[in-house]
């Protein structure tokens, strides 16, 4: 069985394209851009290889399109061009822990989605078990994003503590200047993994889809067309669900 072919952008550039499916069936398999740094979406396992539920995903849509899981171009991309590879043609499309908005939904067009992502809170603090335990202590948010709005209105008389990335929040809630972090669950759940000592709280502070970005344009329909489909079949049937199960996520 030929082997799945995972491109880095750095040193190799994007020689591919985006096509119909018509174009796809004839060159016998898919471009699509995924991510590499993102356990337990997208992230290379200890021998190199592309693991996670996007790449699950990636691999059956190969299968249901192309007859064959191994049918893909896995080629990782860096959070600012999830869109941009997709609108410059550059992939067929991207599974990339992409929210769909309306303002995005403006430049590209995106499936049903696979997984609801959330907000969560991470903590390892045991004394933490509900909301109201957070109440006039300290959480890391991350600066400027959407999760603060939500944390405010859920734990209204906490302190919120900016940060700028996710390992400068561990380092407070290690150093116990912060008690919690609240992010995406995607993400957390990563987090988890790799620090048992953490645990996220069973609560939900908003829900996001989770869609596969797809070309806008009417010669992409068919493909957009098969693409929903098949989405909508992982779902009904159950497939999706134990993959998200499969990979610890809420």
């Amino acid at each position: 069985m030929a082997a799945i072919f995972c491109f880095s952008i750095l040193g190799t550039g994007w020689s591919a394209s985006a096509a119909q499916i018509p174009e796809i069936q004839r060159r016998g398999y898919l471009n699509i851009a995924v991510k590499d740094n993102l356990r337990p979406l997208g992230f290379k396992d200890a021998s190199g290889n592309l693991q996670g539920l996007e790449i699950d995903l990636a691999k059956r849509l190969a299968a249901d399109l192309l007859g064959k899981a191994d049918a893909v171009k896995l080629q990782p991309v860096m959070n600012r061009d999830r869109l941009s590879v997709v609108l410059d043609k550059k992939v067929d499309l991207a599974i990339a822990r992409v929210t769909a908005t309306n303002s995005r939904a403006r430049l590209v067009s995106f499936s049903v989605p696979y997984y609801f992502d959330s907000a969560v809170l991470v903590t390892k603090d045991t004394s933490i078990q509900q909301l109201k335990d957070l109440a006039k202590q300290k959480i890391a948010v991350l600066q400027n994003s959407s999760t603060i709005a939500q944390v405010r209105y859920y734990v209204p008389n906490a302190e919120l503590l900016g940060v700028n990335s996710y390992e400068e929040a561990r380092e407070r809630i290690e150093s116990s200047a912060a008690v919690a972090f609240a992010a995406d669950a995607s993400v957390l759940s990563g987090w988890v993994q790799k620090y048992p000592e953490y645990r996220l709280l069973p609560i939900k502070l908003s829900t996001e889809p989770l869609s596969v970005v797809m070309p806008k344009g009417l010669q992409y329909d068919d493909l957009r067309r098969q693409v929903n489909e098949a989405i909508a079949r992982y779902t009904a049937e159950g497939w999706l669900e134990e993959r998200i199960k499969y990979w610890g996520l809420l």
